[in-house]
């Protein structure tokens, strides 16, 4: 049998527990370079968070470089501006710092005429820096509002040790998919800001379902002697291990034929925004809730004094347990050896158990000799004692007239 099919039939055990410290590594290294890239990199915001005004017309045959000299004619930073030719229309795509209106007019009157279209061929959009701002601000009040009302569902529903693990995994999977997007420069959009919260709502979700079987799992954990609470938790990862790989992949699917085919191969640039916040954030859903909010959740837990009891208990009754085995592994082999040896084992001295050990065995069929006479013993237990003469009736081996 492959090792897939046994993973699949869940005949596969994996030691989640006993490595946590490496999950801890590799979180860390990859948060921290997340974390670094946003600092150093920055994003790059799209029109509706810092403003500016958008252009989109008719390539008819010309380059990314000739929508630059437009700009520049009209005194507009052609450095700073993100020009974009979509292979699926053929038009161009042209952002801008926030504009005047004489501005936008005689950039729209240049594009015309240098290019050959008509003026209503030509999309124009407009976005000041102050609702730019206010966006951003409604996006993050709701972001915090999410957050604080997941909190106080995870308590009640479960306890405040596993909505700390739970949020803890939220923000791991919230830092890595806008860690992401600063180191590849996707610009951020509102698309972006849906796609995550949608994933955040996932990676919630595969949390809840791990938190609910270790839930089950340790309900009355803390009388029992079997296994500790990390070994239950284990338990529970590896029961819901196959549920979650497969409700990810299945979910990867889609948004990576989102990602990789409609904006990588087919130019539609409108969905990577979207797609590149999905993939990452379910894949990041899936390893949290596994490799880091359930490692995190026992280490919480191992400061309760219910649960050091638990885990000494645990430890005393397998010590005892080994110790049985052992005597039972013991005995099989004294089945086998010496008297001298079981006298030994019977609580003989050293030198009565050698004694014993150096006798012969008795022949086959015959009676079993009776151990000597110990000192002080009368001579009528025991061995017979010897009569004087060696004669029968009277001593001396007189006989009776």
């Amino acid at each position: 049998m492959s090792a897939i099919t046994r993973f699949y039939r869940g005949e596969f055990y994996f030691d989640f527990m006993s490595r946590r410290k490496i999950w801890y590594l590799i979180s860390g290294t990859l948060l921290a370079i997340c974390v670094v890239s946003m600092l150093v990199r920055g994003f790059s915001l799209g029109i509706d968070f810092k403003g500016g005004a958008v252009f989109q017309f008719p390539a008819n045959g010309h380059s990314i470089e000739d929508a630059r000299d437009v700009l520049r004619d009209n005194g507009i930073n052609a450095d700073e501006a993100v020009v974009q030719q979509l292979e699926t229309s053929k038009q161009l795509r042209v952002q801008t710092e926030e504009l005047t209106e004489p501005q936008t007019a005689a950039i729209t009157n240049a594009v015309a005429e240098d290019f050959g279209v008509k003026s209503e061929d030509i999309a124009v959009s407009t976005v000041g820096a102050s609702w730019g701002e206010t966006i951003t601000n409604k996006a993050i009040q709701g972001l915090v509002i999410f957050l604080v009302l997941v909190m106080i569902y995870l308590t009640i529903r479960f306890e405040w040790k596993m909505a700390v693990a739970a949020m803890a995994a939220l923000i791991h999977d919230l830092v890595v998919t806008l860690g992401i997007y600063s180191l590849v420069g996707f610009e951020v959009t509102p698309s972006t800001i849906i796609a995550i919260l949608a994933i955040l709502g996932f990676s919630l979700y595969d949390t809840v379902v791990v938190f609910d079987r270790v839930r089950e799992n340790t309900a009355g954990i803390a009388t029992s002697s079997r296994r500790t609470y990390a070994e239950a938790t284990n338990d529970s990862l590896n029961e819901t291990l196959i549920r979650s790989l497969n409700t990810s992949f299945i979910a990867l699917i889609p948004v990576g034929s989102l990602l990789f085919v409609g904006a990588g191969l087919l130019g539609a640039g409108t969905l990577r925004d979207l797609a590149l916040a999905q993939f990452v954030g379910i894949a990041s859903g899936a390893y949290s809730s596994l490799f880091f909010a359930a490692p995190l959740l026992v280490d919480l837990k191992r400061s309760e004094q219910q649960v050091k009891a638990l885990d000494a208990r645990v430890n005393r009754a397998r010590a005892s347990a080994a110790r049985v085995a052992a005597a039972a592994e013991a005995e099989p082999a004294l089945a086998g050896a010496s008297p001298g040896a079981a006298y030994a084992v019977g609580g003989l001295g050293d030198s009565e158990g050698a004694a014993a050990g150096e006798r012969e065995p008795a022949p086959a069929g015959a009676s079993p000799r009776r151990p000597a006479a110990r000192p002080g013993q009368p001579a009528g237990r025991g061995r017979a004692a010897p009569r004087r003469g060696g004669g029968h009736g009277r001593p001396g081996g007189r006989k009776r007239r």
